[in-house]
């Protein structure tokens, strides 16, 4: 018989981690190793236990689950990340995968499924809710692979805040990040839609990805 799956769960809601730890706990071929309630708890725990599959939410104080993602794939890029969440926007969808997580699911999966999501994702398989794989699926369709060269037609400044968009960051933290003002930000980001022709930022961080400008780690 071979060894069990290890999964970490991570949620910031005591009953969600007991509920599915509960559940998961009763499978004969996984072991649920370690719980946290905040992503930097993950992050620590990720380099005692070392698991093979993590559950991760992604709205929690502190490290959220993409940056939790992030950090436990670079700290252990062996272990895969489900995510686990109740959103199924944009602006979580794509930074999270693009951080590194293999999966998405919503919380209202089946008890079943997420069985067998943990085992594809063990194996090194994806599984993407149905709405959330027809939001890609969209994308990259749509995405105008046509349009110019983003290194002939975007001023280096421009490169930059293009690739911040692509790793999800958000007007304030382009800001920040770059010391421009907020106006600034929103000037580069008009140009950069507006030069290569792209409806929005979802579809600038899509063509960023496709166009190899951010690369995932």
């Amino acid at each position: 018989m071979s060894d069990p799956v290890r999964v970490m769960i991570v949620d910031d809601h005591e009953m969600v981690r007991q509920g599915a730890a509960g559940y998961l706990e009763a499978q004969p071929d996984i072991a649920v190793v370690a719980q946290a309630e905040s992503g930097q708890q993950a992050v620590a725990l990720v380099q005692e236990h070392v698991p093979d599959v993590v559950l991760m939410d992604l709205v929690m104080p502190g490290i959220d689950g993409v940056e939790a993602t992030r950090r436990i794939k670079d700290l252990s890029p062996r272990t895969h990340i489900i995510v686990l969440t109740s959103f199924h926007q944009d602006e979580f969808i794509f930074p999270a995968l693009q951080a590194g997580a293999i999966s998405y699911l919503l919380k209202d999966v089946k008890a079943a499924e997420l069985v067998e999501a943990i085992h594809r994702a063990a194996r090194g398989e994806a599984t993407l809710h149905p709405r959330v794989a027809a939001r890609l699926v969209k994308e990259f369709q749509s995405a105008d692979l046509t349009t110019a060269s983003p290194y002939a037609v975007l001023t280096d400044r421009e490169m930059e805040v293009l690739g911040l968009i692509a790793k999800g960051h958000n007007n304030s933290m382009i800001s920040e990040e770059l010391v421009i003002s907020l106006g600034t930000v929103k000037g580069h980001v008009s140009n950069i839609l507006g030069k290569l022709h792209l409806a929005d930022r979802t579809q600038a961080a899509v063509f960023a990805w496709r166009e190899g400008i951010v690369r995932r780690e």
